[in-house]
């Protein structure tokens, strides 16, 4: 493997979703800013490009979304980026944007890794019945023409990071079909 391949892997297999307490030390705009292209440089369904950002830096205005909340979430987090979606209708009428918006998001999520920050993917939140992404979406003007439909803190953690154990490889992994063993 090459050393940048190595890397990326360090990266991936250390990113984990980090649902504790963060320092308040500020993120650097010029850090969000590579965040988010990382975002909009995701793939994109027939190039629809139908994911947009909203980075948050300012403390009333995160305030005001940790409000939106009926349970406090990522306490202390210096920044949220916000992840809309524009539902575009485009190869045989089907729409694209879940799969545009999960890879951005992804995207997004190894960036903050690499830049030393964690974060979590706060959606179910976001589309549930208590239509917090709508509350957090007019706290920010967001137009009617684009759903909210995840939240992202980015910072440093102030506590130890909880890792989920994954599945080996052979449990969820094969070649050359369906439970095949590579002998």
């Amino acid at each position: 493997m090459t050393d940048t391949a190595q890397v990326l892997s360090r990266i991936i297999a250390d990113r984990c979703s980090y649902r504790g307490a963060y320092l308040d030390t500020p993120i650097p705009r010029e850090h969000l800013r590579a965040i988010m292209q990382a975002g909009l440089d995701a793939p994109s369904g027939c190039n629809m490009q139908t994911t947009s950002l909203i980075a948050v830096d300012d403390a009333e205005k995160i305030a005001a979304i940790r409000a939106c909340f009926a349970r406090p979430i990522a306490a202390g987090a210096p920044a949220f980026i916000c992840v809309l979606t524009q539902e575009m209708p485009s190869y045989k009428d089907k729409s694209y944007h879940v799969q545009d918006y999960s890879a951005a998001i992804e995207n997004m999520l190894l960036m903050i890794k690499a830049l030393g920050y964690d974060s979590c993917w706060y959606e179910g939140y976001m589309t549930d019945a208590d239509a917090v992404g709508e509350k957090i979406a007019a706290l920010l003007d967001v137009p009617p023409t684009h759903q909210l439909v995840c939240l992202l803190p980015v910072g440093i953690a102030a506590e130890e990071r909880k890792r989920v154990r994954k599945k080996d490889f052979a449990e969820r992994a094969w070649f050359n079909g369906f439970w095949e063993i590579d002998i």
